[in-house]
């Protein structure tokens, strides 16, 4: 089936952030307050919550991102039978955490810029920075407040049960991925199954919130929303493998992003880096640790630590596990979706996430 996924990607998006609108708007008045806040006690200050809330929120969204999450999740109600719009409110949840996440892992990592500007904190300080990111965490659950009465008991407890797990999840993920690049354990001994079960928090998290709330609504039984979690999971983390390869190899992926190798700079343990740590000689690998534990962000060095990467086939290696991660994940729900046009959508949406070059 011939479907243009990037176009999908920029035709979806502006929908997506206008219902992002509807929740989060661009500036703050009483209304939106009393809508979000409820009435106040006394008197609500919308200047400064727009100032210290919406302006870096809608600042950091503008800039653009794949929206694919909120995708992803439209396709799994499609191809589960219902009809996508019916849901769309909803489909905003992983994507407005996701934005929060990374405002906030750009703080943990120091990092300079993303997509092409200077990150958050940089631009409005650390304390709005930090509290707008931690707000992007509860504000999309005004979709569930908002829309109780359309919703069964049963599947409003399932979708915030489904919530506060993968919250959970995506810190102890997070904490994990902190750790090995801080040097508080032993980095270099890192196994490829903990860096799979760390990536199954950190980065499966929101795939895996998107597709389960889909499922969820979907009218789909435990196991099949199980399943379709496995399956948005896996892609999430190919997705991640391949977001790490881009990382070293494009060029134009690195733009904005303060040159090739940003993860070398940020000492991460990639799948990459864990086969090039497991099959380099004793001299690259003792260099390529060494380059690791620098953080430096001299491109030449960084250079340096690629080319032993690169030496070692580690990046075909991470290519082929990633596609053979998708094929294996698609096989698990294939017999459970009836044959439908959204459903091939789903099969070649997760292809190009797993292929893009950017």
């Amino acid at each position: 089936m011939k479907i243009d996924v990037e176009k999908l990607l920029k035709e979806k998006a502006p929908i997506i952030d206008k219902m992002i609108e509807k929740y989060i708007p661009r500036t703050y008045d009483k209304e939106s307050l009393v809508f979000t806040l409820g009435p106040p006690a006394y008197e609500y200050s919308s200047e400064a919550i727009s100032k210290a809330i919406a302006e870096p929120i809608w600042e950091f969204l503008d800039r653009g991102g794949k929206r694919w999450r909120p995708i992803l999740f439209l396709l799994v109600c499609e191809a589960l039978g219902k009809n996508p719009s019916e849901f769309l409110d909803f489909a905003i949840i992983p994507e407005v955490i996701h934005n929060g996440t990374i405002m906030i892992d750009d703080i943990e990592d120091s990092s300079e810029f993303r997509r092409g500007k200077p990150c958050t904190y940089k631009l409005f300080g650390l304390d709005i920075a930090v509290n707008a990111g931690n707000t992007m965490y509860y504000l999309p659950l005004l979709t569930l407040i908002k829309n109780k009465d359309k919703l069964s008991n049963k599947k409003l407890t399932r979708l915030y049960e489904i919530y506060v797990q993968e919250m959970i999840n995506i810190s102890f993920g997070q904490a994990t991925d902190i750790a090995w690049h801080r040097g508080l354990v032993n980095a270099d001994e890192i196994t490829e199954n903990q860096y799979l079960q760390m990536c199954i928090y950190k980065t499966g998290t929101l795939a895996r919130m998107s597709a389960k709330m889909a499922a969820v609504l979907a009218d789909a039984d435990n196991d099949l929303i199980k399943k379709i979690g496995k399956f948005a999971e896996a892609l999430a983390v190919a997705f991640q493998i391949q977001d790490d390869i881009l990382d070293l190899v494009s060029e134009k992926f690195a733009e904005g992003k303060g040159g090739l190798g940003r993860d070398i700079t940020e000492g991460k343990r990639t799948l990459m880096v864990i086969h090039a740590l497991k099959k380099a000689e004793a001299g690259d690998k003792e260099r390529l640790i060494e380059i690791l534990n620098m953080h430096t962000t001299d491109q030449k060095i960084r250079n340096e630590a690629i080319d032993i990467i690169r030496k070692y086939g580690s990046a075909e290696y991470a290519k082929e596990y990633a596609r053979n991660m998708m094929k294996e994940s698609w096989k698990e729900i294939d017999e459970f979706l009836p044959p439908s046009n959204a459903k091939e959508e789903l099969k070649v949406f997760a292809s190009y996430l797993v292929e893009r070059k950017i």
